[in-house]
């Protein structure tokens, strides 16, 4: 089975920024684990600008383009330097890839893309990727983790897309609002009732809210692959995912939903 998991801002660090470092090793020791038990897992990783600013010690997160790209340069080295200290504990090797929307709408460069992937997966290594954001501009640019990691699924077929988030799933109404909002574990069309659920309420931490989420839902559905949003501050939700578990929000792909 493969498997792509995406990894949100608010997954790994702090609320201040800092590396999450408790939640990040567990994080890496399940998905080791995994692995280990024969799932094709794919990373797609945000958190390159937050770490960055936390390594420059810089008091807040910047406004300005340069010095985005200039903590994502930076940040980019510890968010890698991270994951391959962590996973080289569990015997796995990690690859880096930094895509940007171009890569996708340029034939060479996505089939080269997918090559490599391919390549890398066929090597048992576990790629992990995050769009370029030392180089993109508004041109080029995803935009978000959730719809690149989308994108990626769709890129490699995927059986399924994760999104490790700091919210349990969808709710029939903002939680935070609403006392008696629940929380819906199964999408089996995205209605338009379903799509008006996503309010305008984003993450703390990084730039996707629900309304990216069910973007992706919209991509994952087009490509036949089943995506599921977790809380990512509870690691071990992934075992219960795939021993077949009730958890977070399952989007039902096209072909599965009886």
């Amino acid at each position: 089975m493969r498997v792509v998991i995406k990894i949100g801002t608010s997954t790994l660090a702090h609320a201040n920024g800092r590396l999450n470092i408790r939640r990040v090793e567990e994080l890496c020791k399940v998905i080791s684990d995994l692995k280990n038990s024969g799932y094709e897992i794919i990373l797609v990783s945000s958190g390159a600008i937050g770490m960055g600013v936390g390594k420059l010690s810089l008091k807040e997160k910047p406004q300005d383009i340069p010095t985005k790209q200039a903590a994502a340069a930076v940040g980019q080295c510890e968010l890698m330097y991270t994951y391959d200290r962590l996973f080289q504990k569990y015997h796995h090797t990690v690859a880096q890839i930094l895509l940007t929307g171009s890569d996708f709408k340029n034939d060479d460069r996505y089939h080269n893309f997918q090559n490599t992937l391919g390549r890398l997966l066929e090597l048992e290594v576990l790629p992990i990727i995050n769009e370029n954001d030392t180089i993109a501009t508004e041109e080029i640019k995803v935009g978000d983790n959730d719809t690149l990691s989308a994108m990626v699924a769709a890129s490699v077929g995927a059986d399924c897309l994760v999104l490790l988030s700091d919210i349990d799933g969808l709710y029939t109404a903002d939680p935070h609002k609403c006392a008696d909002a629940k929380l819906i574990h199964n999408v089996k069309e995205l209605t338009p009732e379903i799509m008006a659920l996503a309010g305008d309420a984003g993450s703390a931490l990084g730039t996707g809210g629900m309304k990216t989420k069910l973007h992706a839902a919209e991509l994952c559905r087009d490509a036949e692959c089943e995506m599921v949003i977790l809380n990512g501050a509870e690691p071990n939700l992934l075992y219960d995912l795939f021993e077949g578990k009730e958890v977070g929000t399952r989007f039902f792909a096209k072909g599965d939903r009886a």
